[in-house]
């Protein structure tokens, strides 16, 4: 009997595909319409289930770049994702999942402003705001339960705290690097705005000595000359910087012997101004020769 679809162990050839998820409210959206304009085709949930017969459809249009959003809309097929998402890396697509990711406080903060429903939320009635508090968490709660091994094996952006203009250049930055080494991420914070969640390592700096305190660099950031000089002139900043760069030096190859995408690693001080993006660009030029190194500048990019 033929069928016009392939058999399900034929493998799919090498492209260009991007599988987007994650919690709802995270930013799965703002990330498409940025795809889009990079030049994507994207397809917003896509069942799990009809994810292979899609991609080799895409092989025989030829080649173009593909975004898929998948989430629990597709509750359904989502068990199915995970598995497939291994078998495309082990027949050499070159696939990335991005996993949009935010702090509960802010997913709930996000559906009260919208007055949109949780896909999750059993009773979508009318009730009190206790009532529709409780639910939505319990709702939220077990989204994060239902996507956790998913989260695991992506690639994950915190859009805590981030406005819709910095997500998207954050996402065109993730979807140029090219080839399949590692890629190493170095992320500048501030404490007071919380700890990234897509950090693989967190350093804080807060010990060392604050330009802030100096009215002159005040106003200025850890890119401007002046303030690196300063910090410069500190023993405790090199000190800090070889340490880090010695521990990086250290353990990425045993990260890229480990398959992974993207390492990311999070510089924080008091107000991620200062010394963080100072030490976020020195570690940058350090590693240049890495090959893919990207900077985020959390609270200055946030400007």
């Amino acid at each position: 009997m033929s069928s016009t679809s392939a058999q399900p162990h034929e493998p799919v050839t090498k492209s260009n595909v991007v599988l987007v998820t994650g919690m709802s409210g995270g930013g799965k959206s703002e990330a498409m319409h940025a795809l889009e304009d990079a030049g994507f085709f994207c397809v917003d949930n896509l069942p799990a289930d009809l994810l292979m017969d899609f991609l080799r459809l895409e092989q025989q249009r030829g080649e173009r770049r593909v975004a898929i959003a998948v989430d629990v809309r597709s509750a359904g097929s989502l068990p199915l994702l995970l598995p497939l998402f291994k078998q495309l890396r082990a027949d050499g697509v070159a696939v990335r999942s991005i996993f949009f990711d935010a702090n509960t406080e802010t997913l709930m903060r996000r559906f009260s402003e919208t007055r949109r429903p949780h896909p999750l939320r059993q009773d979508q009635s009318p009730s009190s705001d206790d009532d529709g508090h409780r639910a939505l968490l319990e709702a939220i709660t077990l989204e994060r339960e239902l996507l956790a091994a998913l989260r695991v094996e992506s690639t994950v952006l915190d859009t805590s705290q981030l406005r819709p203009a910095q997500l998207r250049a954050w996402v065109r930055d993730l979807v140029v690097v090219e080839g399949h080494s590692l890629t190493l991420v170095f992320e500048s914070f501030a404490f007071k705005h919380g700890v990234p969640s897509d950090a693989d390592f967190v350093f804080d700096v807060r010990v060392l000595p604050n330009p802030y305190y100096d009215r002159a660099l005040r106003p200025l950031s850890g890119r401007d000359q002046p303030v690196a000089d300063y910090l410069v002139a500190q023993p405790e900043v090199g000190l800090m910087l070889s340490q880090i760069s010695a521990f990086l030096t250290q353990w990425l190859p045993k990260f890229a012997a480990d398959q992974r995408s993207y390492l990311t690693v999070a510089i924080g001080c008091t107000g991620g101004q200062h010394r963080s993006v100072y030490l976020v660009e020195a570690l940058a030029r350090h590693f240049a020769h890495h090959g893919q190194v990207l900077k985020r500048h959390r609270e200055l990019d946030a400007k």
